[in-house]
């Protein structure tokens, strides 16, 4: 069992945990540089994370991505009380903000597998069973990354967690937002990961009643440990 770091960061701007992110990740990078150079037995090991958080209101925009899916100029993010940031991840643009539970694996792939595609579909899978436990069935929508619900019916197909990441010397960084609590009305101020034709959702509208952000934190942590084989330990 790998042991993994485990911190609620709570609600917090999201360059503050970029920054928190880009601090522990290049931790990792330059242990690994080093223990390269270094004699065997006096190797270093890394540190692998798992950070939760709650962002204020948010654009971000991946590296891939087109500023002309956002549909604000800045003085309408004003109007929205809302910030934007073009980031290093994959993927195009999603929103971050209250309700929504952010997950930032920083994990170092050399200690679990070192193929990127099982990686994201991990992440999927712990999301799908999280979501099944709240009695919601999801799946993954062919040619998408993220987390969809029906999505046997194009018409109806909605997603309700989005996923990007970045990845250097197989340590990871961003991760998943999935929309438990979510203000679902400032996705209508961007075209949500570059696509036009497809709903977003979440736990509260699916359900039609607020989620305990707790017990689906924990549910997230629960199925992190079983399919990254790995123990949490509280930072």
């Amino acid at each position: 069992m790998q042991k993994v770091l485990y911190k609620n960061l709570g609600l917090i701007d999201y360059k503050k945990a970029w920054e928190l992110q880009e601090r522990f990740s290049n931790e990792s990078v330059q242990i690994k540089i080093g223990n390269r150079k270094s004699p065997e037995g006096s190797q270093k090991e890394t540190v692998s994370r798992l950070l939760f958080c709650e962002h204020p209101n948010v654009f971000t925009l991946g590296k891939s991505g087109s500023f002309d899916n956002l549909l604000l100029d800045e003085e309408g993010l004003k109007t929205v009380d809302a910030t934007f940031y073009k980031i290093n991840r994959g993927g195009d643009i999603t929103y971050h903000g209250p309700g929504q539970i952010v997950g930032y694996p920083i994990l170092d792939l050399d200690k679990f597998f070192t193929d990127i595609h099982k990686y994201l579909r991990f992440l999927e899978e712990m999301v799908i069973r999280t979501l099944s436990e709240f009695g919601i069935e999801s799946g993954r929508y062919s040619g998408y990354t993220g987390v969809w619900l029906d999505v046997e019916n194009p018409l109806k197909a909605r997603k309700i967690c989005a996923m990007g990441v970045r990845c250097s010397r197989w340590i990871t960084m961003h991760g998943f937002a999935l929309n438990a609590n979510t203000d679902l009305s400032y996705f209508k101020n961007i075209i949500p990961c570059g696509i036009d034709d497809k709903q977003v959702t979440s736990i509260e509208k699916e359900l039609g009643q607020k989620v305990d952000l707790n017990k689906v934190k924990k549910s997230l942590k629960k199925h992190f440990c079983e399919l990254f084989e790995a123990e949490l330990v509280d930072a």
